[in-house]
């Protein structure tokens, strides 16, 4: 993806978190951008898949950097505790991706689709360790708990009711306890400081 085709992506996404719905006109996004009409029509294949287009995209990087952050970690558990936290966090940090996740995760399973990958493995890792407590077939019910629970820590920093540091390490803490870790251990992973997501090129703060 060349960098006119990243800036009309961050462009629309700000676009769409900010207006709604699922389309967005080639002028309203040159303004956003600061590009010509021409350039847009020559960096998309069909601006009538922006919308697909940008969810596809916001879904790939999010994985992508959550995975880049998390790659040193060995305990499953502070693995889960980071990915809930620095989500939260970049709401934070870049509040246009925290409108956009929070609009349209509902809408969008590719939005939500994360939770299903990293965090289900490592659920199963710290299963098959004794790490974690719960029934195996529980697995997808609980990560839909995570994703749901984040999304929702993710509106009260949006709103302003939660500072991200208390909503993540919150949500954090009764994920774990939920999967069988003990209030002073969970405690504990989800205090531990982090450092930010990596700076990835795609939809770095306007």
């Amino acid at each position: 993806m060349n960098t006119a085709t990243l800036r009309i992506h961050q462009a629309a996404m700000r676009l769409f978190a900010d207006q709604g719905g699922t389309s967005v006109s080639v002028s309203d996004v040159a303004r956003e951008a600061g590009l010509s009409r021409g350039t847009i029509y020559n960096n998309l294949d069909e601006p009538a898949d922006l919308f697909s287009s940008v969810c596809d995209t916001v879904a790939e990087e999010f994985t992508s950097s959550i995975l880049q952050a998390t790659k040193d970690m060995q305990d499953p558990a502070e693995k889960i505790s980071a990915a809930i936290r620095l989500c939260v966090r970049r709401v934070h940090e870049e509040p246009h991706w925290g409108r956009f996740i929070a609009r349209y995760a509902m809408l969008e399973p590719r939005l939500g689709s994360f939770w299903g990958t990293m965090p289900a493995e490592e659920l199963r890792r710290g299963l098959a360790s004794g790490r974690f407590r719960f029934h195996r077939d529980q697995i997808a019910s609980i990560t839909a708990s995570a994703g749901g629970a984040t999304f929702g820590a993710m509106t009260l920093v949006l709103e302003g009711h939660r500072t991200w540091r208390q909503a993540g390490s919150d949500t954090a803490e009764i994920i774990l306890r939920g999967i069988g870790l003990s209030l002073a251990e969970a405690r504990n992973i989800t205090q531990k400081e982090l450092e930010p997501l990596p700076r990835m090129t795609v939809f770095d703060a306007a």
